[in-house]
């Protein structure tokens, strides 16, 4: 099925919405060679954005009916509240060999499916931010005419941007409460680590840097080795020693329950945005 979906890869893939996420999943394609620069299409209503697809090496328009005209494989990544707007202007165009993914978060596939032609097949991608250095999160569910070859084709490109799974529609919100949002987390999170270290009489550059790697070196341990976090989390631990106070000091400042709730509220407001 793989193989299938690799020899099938499309030649143009489009993008409607020329942000950073756009951005970031197009630079995933062209870096793992899924598809070669001169064959992305973006589009935006200025240039402000289109110049760091232009700096790609990619073609830009103003023209959102030229990139479904142009290309099979579209992704959507305008503004939610633009999006309903985009595809009423598109849907005209939409013809059977279209494959249209939508990155905007909390717009429903029953949505997208209303706004467009009847039997146009749909799907909902949520990415991350680290799409851009090949270490992405994504999530993709499938619209009710999107079948198993659409899901291996789309599988097959993202993957060039990380790791990527379909989930039922309703986990989207939860991903992108939790791995959308959770990039500014972890990165407040990797402040506030730094910002010890340097309370402590660590320059500024070096604490901030072991922080990135022990952060990258933690995740590649959780993913390659398969553990639960307890459980690294109980390797490092020794009885009386540093890190059994370091917890201590952390569960005193609520940072489990800090950090649990933070994922609600992201998936709660994701929720919000997909019933307006």
């Amino acid at each position: 099925m793989a193989a299938e979906a690799a020899e099938s890869l499309p030649r143009r893939v489009g993008f409607v919405g020329a942000g950073r996420m756009a951005e970031a999943v197009a630079q995933g394609l062209i870096r793992a060679g899924k598809v070669e620069a001169q064959h992305v299409l973006a589009s935006a209503p200025t240039d402000r954005n289109l110049c760091h697809f232009r700096a790609l090496g990619c073609q830009t328009t103003h023209s959102n009916l030229e990139v479904l005209q142009g290309c099979s494989l579209v992704f959507f990544a305008t503004k939610p509240h633009v999006l309903p707007a985009v595809l009423a202007e598109v849907a005209p165009v939409v013809t059977a060999e279209h494959i249209l993914v939508s990155v905007a978060a909390g717009v429903s596939l029953s949505t997208l499916e209303e706004l467009l032609p009847p039997t146009a097949r749909v799907l909902r991608v949520s990415p991350n931010l680290p799409c851009v250095v090949q270490e992405g999160a994504l999530v993709m569910a499938r619209g009710r005419h999107a079948g198993s070859s659409e899901v291996e084709l789309l599988r097959t490109l993202l993957e060039a941007c990380g790791q990527c799974e379909e989930v039922p529609e309703a986990h989207v919100d939860v991903h992108t409460g939790l791995s959308g949002s959770g990039v500014a987390f972890v990165c407040a999170f990797s402040e506030a680590l730094a910002e010890g270290a340097i309370k402590m009489g660590m320059p500024s550059g070096l604490a901030h840097r072991i922080t990135a790697q022990t952060l990258l070196g933690t995740a590649k341990m959780l993913l390659q080795e398969g553990q639960h976090p307890a459980q690294l989390r109980t390797d490092v631990c020794t009885p009386g020693g540093t890190t059994i106070y370091g917890l201590h000091a952390l569960e005193r400042g609520g940072l489990r329950a800090a950090a649990m709730s933070a994922v609600e509220a992201a998936t709660c407001r994701a929720k919000e945005i997909s019933r307006k």
